[in-house]
């Protein structure tokens, strides 16, 4: 469980209010689909009254966010995982007792201890969704927004560097060029397959060398990584990613090429760009 205590990667301001309203659009489309808590008995128009606790829902996130996230962010740093699933729970208990007393005043419920921890009870897992749903959503955002923050800072930096590959064959030529034009490196049998950018469009070159070798020759640079057994990216040349937790794919060169990252390089890369 260390993991709670590492710092919560995402921006600490981001679009909360899209997120609110996200969460006010499920509220009131399971009430009006599954209809629990005996909603199905209502003889009112129920697609009006769904929008009702939807629009509670939205007003509780806003509330919550500028009375109690918010402040707790800029107080606590660094915020870390833990602080931000105990503000979620928090959030999602608020929502549920906020929506209990709207419960019993449409419904003429009695205000009772055992209705509002059942009602309770099932905020929390209908949060529960969605708080993963969201938590899905801003870990894309996330990973673009970082991928993009290292490539204007790497490709920066090494402007006027260049690196050479080098070809094993008795008249071989080794191939040097700028490292920022270097988009991937795969293996092929005996060979590697070098791509990179020149004036502009995608060049192909083979070499007859190991993978094992251009990792041990690209060592020492630490945009250069391998993200698949038979596949070495140039982070610099990525432009976008996507994918889940069994592998990404990688988009190099403005979509000239995409690279696949493996699911057991994921963690890694998740950990390099952190």
């Amino acid at each position: 469980m260390s993991w709670l205590g590492r710092k919560y990667p995402f921006e600490e301001s981001g679009p909360w209010i899209r997120d609110s309203l996200l969460y006010s659009i499920i509220v009131s489309q399971i009430l009006f689909i599954l209809q629990p808590f005996g909603f199905s008995q209502y003889s009112g128009n129920k697609f009006w009254v769904s929008l009702l606790f939807g629009a509670v829902t939205f007003i509780c996130c806003v509330v919550y966010q500028l009375l109690v996230s918010a402040p707790l962010r800029k107080r606590v740093k660094p915020w870390r995982i833990w602080h931000e699933l105990l503000t979620d729970l928090g959030q999602v208990l608020f929502i549920g007792l906020c929506n209990f007393f709207l419960f019993s005043f449409v419904f003429h419920y009695p205000i009772r201890l055992n209705i509002c921890l059942l009602f309770l009870y099932w905020t929390f897992i209908i949060g529960l969704i969605i708080s993963a749903l969201s938590l899905g959503l801003s870990y894309s955002r996330f990973l673009r927004r970082q991928l993009n923050t290292l490539l204007d800072k790497t490709t920066e930096q090494q402007k006027g560097i260049s690196v050479t590959i080098h070809d094993t064959r008795v008249r071989g030529n080794d191939l040097t060029l700028p490292i920022n034009d270097l988009l991937y490196i795969e293996a092929q049998k005996n060979n590697v397959a070098v791509f990179y950018l020149k004036d502009g469009k995608l060049e192909r070159e083979e070499l007859q060398t190991t993978f094992a070798a251009v990792l041990e020759d690209l060592g020492g640079y630490k945009n250069i990584f391998q993200c698949h057994r038979s596949f070495i990216v140039n982070l610099n040349g990525i432009t976008s990613a996507w994918g889940n937790s069994n592998g990404y794919t990688l988009e190099l060169g403005g979509g000239l090429a995409t690279v696949p990252v493996s699911r057991s390089f994921v963690p890694k890369l998740k950990s390099f760009i952190a």
